[in-house]
């Protein structure tokens, strides 16, 4: 059974729960328990100590709803600085992008992107989505275990020998990135790339951090499609992206922020592994979606923006009579389930079957699309959470990520 786990302090548990994986790259519950990136001691190499004179003072521009990267744009670069890598990062790197012929100044930068990009590696399967909705599939020639992937677009590629596979563990293979020479690669800070910053930079490889796991509000991370933007000189095209997206956000949650609490539903989320039950955060960004599509969260007295760490005793006396189920990682049906997990059996929502999971879209090699495209598609997810719990509301909507369990198949 493939289990994802994805955001908060224990990311990939917590996306068992409820919400879109930050899946680094869809890894198994093993690799969970290693905190790579809080482990990992690394050094990093600007590209150079001189200042910039670029003869002008670059405008910000301004974001809605994402806090961990700012933009700012000159008549001939960007200049774009990833404030929060990570939980607590006490650091910011600054990457510049310069226009297509633009002369390469001289700067404190981590990292210098020079326009047009034709080729790069990806190492998260949710940044495939940013290359789909800009139409720049093309683009990527590499990425770790492509059987992760669940993008059609980016099977085509794959099909045509386009996109190399980095391997299956838990970080690209860096000798074969560097051999393909891409224009720049993203790494994500819940894998363990960070170690390799220094070594692609020897190798004159733009390395570029993607801390979007950290945002917490449900169009946060999908704003995070600017960045990929900017680095791709595709800036606009993501901000109509975007903005499709946050205004089909809003229309959805609009349909349930007057319900009374009276009619909101009670709301269980998350799994036991090895007696312990992880559920998201009351701060989490699944906990808000969940808000948002009007329902009442069980745990939402249970503080933080990672997973709550439970014991089944707490959560049976709290969880048993709950309406529904939401987030119950990916098992196929209740019989699945239940012989999994014997205890399950005793919550009411089991014994009624309102239990939804997220697996009702698997890409052609098995990997969920829920967790490649859910984060840049809130929309989708909160629609789907709505049409559950509320079908009256969208009566004419079918769900897109989640399924109802049913018995054994």
């Amino acid at each position: 059974m493939q289990r994802n786990f994805g955001s908060g302090e224990k990311p990939r548990l917590f996306w068992l729960s409820i919400s879109p994986r930050n899946s680094v790259k869809n890894h198994p519950f093993r690799h969970f328990v290693t905190s790579v990136f809080l482990a990992v001691t690394f050094s990093f190499t600007a590209c150079n100590d001189a200042k910039v004179d670029k003869g002008e003072n670059p405008e910000k521009i301004d974001l809605s709803y994402a806090s961990g990267f700012s933009i700012s744009r000159g008549n001939i670069f960007w200049e774009v600085e990833v404030t929060q890598a990570w939980t607590g990062a006490d650091r910011i790197f600054r990457y510049l992008v310069l226009e297509e012929n633009a002369e390469k100044p001289e700067g404190n930068y981590d990292a210098i992107i020079q326009l047009p990009v034709e080729k790069i590696v990806l190492t998260s399967t949710t940044q495939i989505s940013h290359l789909d909705m800009l139409n720049v599939t093309e683009k990527l020639i590499g990425f770790p275990n492509l059987n992760l992937i669940s993008s059609e677009k980016t099977w085509q590629q794959i099909d045509a020998g386009k996109v190399e596979d980095l391997g299956a563990g838990p970080s690209a293979n860096t000798e074969m990135v560097i051999d393909l020479t891409p224009d720049w690669i993203m790494i994500s800070t819940l894998g363990g790339d960070l170690k390799y910053l220094d070594l692609l930079a020897q190798a004159g490889i733009p390395a570029v951090i993607n801390g979007e796991y950290v945002e917490q509000h449900p169009l946060g991370r999908a704003e995070w499609i600017k960045f990929t933007g900017v680095l791709l000189g595709k800036y606009e095209e993501a901000k109509v992206a975007f903005e499709q997206v946050e205004n089909d956000y809003l229309e959805a949650e609009k349909l349930s922020a007057s319900l009374a609490d009276s009619i909101r539903p009670t709301v269980l989320s998350g799994v036991l592994y090895q007696d312990i039950w992880y559920a998201p955060g009351s701060e989490s960004w699944g906990a808000k979606i969940l808000q948002n599509a009007g329902g009442d969260y069980i745990f939402s007295d249970q503080k933080g923006t990672g997973s709550a760490q439970l014991n089944y005793e707490y959560v049976l006396e709290n969880s048993l009579e709950a309406d529904f189920w939401i987030g119950s990682a990916d098992f196929p049906d209740l019989e699945t389930m239940g012989n999994a997990e014997p205890r399950y059996k005793a919550f009411e929502a089991f014994k009624t079957g309102n239990i939804f999971s997220y697996t009702q879209k698997r890409g052609r090699a098995g990997g969920l699309e829920y967790f490649e495209l859910g984060y840049m598609r809130p929309d989708l997810i909160l629609k789907d959470l709505i049409k559950i719990l509320h079908p009256d509301l969208l009566p004419d909507y079918e769900l897109y990520f989640y399924q109802q369990l049913h018995a054994k198949k």
